[in-house]
């Protein structure tokens, strides 16, 4: 299949898998601490890929090892406690929504920092999917005006991450496979896991319960679908396509979450649904052909 339309396969397939994810996060949370979540989520995605991955490895020359810690870090580490926090404290369809603000943290970040190039048709096209955002978190504060929206801050530092690191795979990791991209991230991302571990006293003082085993089943699900494949596919995104159309994902994961949000009880109006079409049309402004 051409790269054209492939990364548009890339694309739905990454909004179903990473828009399941939120949810998966709110049930593991039920059993489970952030910490335990975030941490978890690492670990079980490392010992999932790592086996196919040894000989990938190879691959991986000594200029690559910084930026794949960098890529690791800010990609993968940090945004797994900043999400787990978050949608502990807010609805995990409001997350998926503001973390939507990726696509203009790309744009952003690769002209100030990257020297990426861009188009005017492109800047309107996140400007307008970034209008459907804010509608549809203004719309989410009014229905729940209980929650703790300083936690919504935690996402925007993920988003801006993100745009690092969506960024840094283009410019520097463009020669290295998505696989070994991946695999080197995970390998590199076990010790200060363990770290994290260790100082929480999570081997000490875990408790199994069918609460905690529940949870860490939902954790798998999202380390094996929602981190390790689905990381596979993005960097095989990014290497086919351009940093903007790959972060543009984030524009369309809100509309799965939120349908998952809706049949776990959260409240979602038509203002919402509205406001994910708005979202979709920038998607499209920001992509479309000459």
């Amino acid at each position: 299949m051409e790269n054209k339309y492939l990364r548009w396969v890339y694309l739905f397939t990454l909004s179903i898998v990473w828009g399941s994810s939120f949810i998966l996060m709110k049930r593991a949370l039920v059993g489970l601490t952030p910490i335990q979540v975030g941490a978890l989520r690492i670990l079980i995605t490392a010992i999932f890929l790592i086996p196919f991955g040894i000989k990938s490895l190879i691959k991986i020359k000594r200029k690559h090892w910084y930026y794949l810690a960098i890529s690791g870090l800010i990609g993968s580490f940090f945004p797994a406690f900043l999400f787990a926090y978050a949608v502990e404290k807010i609805d995990s369809s409001i997350a998926s929504i503001l973390n939507s603000l990726t696509p203009l943290n790309t744009l952003i970040f690769g002209i100030l920092f990257f020297g990426f190039g861009f188009r005017k048709r492109q800047l309107f096209g996140v400007l307008i999917g970034l209008i459907g955002t804010i509608l549809l978190i203004l719309k989410g504060a009014e229905l729940n005006p209980n929650q703790d929206y300083f936690y919504a801050t935690f996402i925007l530092v993920a988003s801006v991450g993100y745009a690092f690191n969506v960024n840094i795979l283009k410019k520097h990791l463009h020669d290295l496979d998505a696989f070994s991209i991946t695999v080197g991230n995970f390998v590199l991302l076990i010790i200060p896991t363990f770290i994290v571990l260790w100082y929480t006293n999570f081997f000490e003082t875990f408790e199994v319960t069918e609460t905690s085993i529940n949870g860490i089943l939902y954790l798998t699900v999202l380390a094996v679908f929602g981190t390790g494949l689905a990381k596979i596919m993005f960097n095989r995104l990014i290497q086919i396509s351009n940093p903007i159309f790959s972060s543009s994902v984030t524009y369309t994961i809100p509309i799965v979450a939120i349908t998952w949000g809706i049949l776990d009880g959260e409240k979602v109006t038509l203002m919402q649904f509205a406001s994910g079409l708005i979202i979709l049309f920038g998607v499209y402004l920001v992509n479309r052909s000459k």
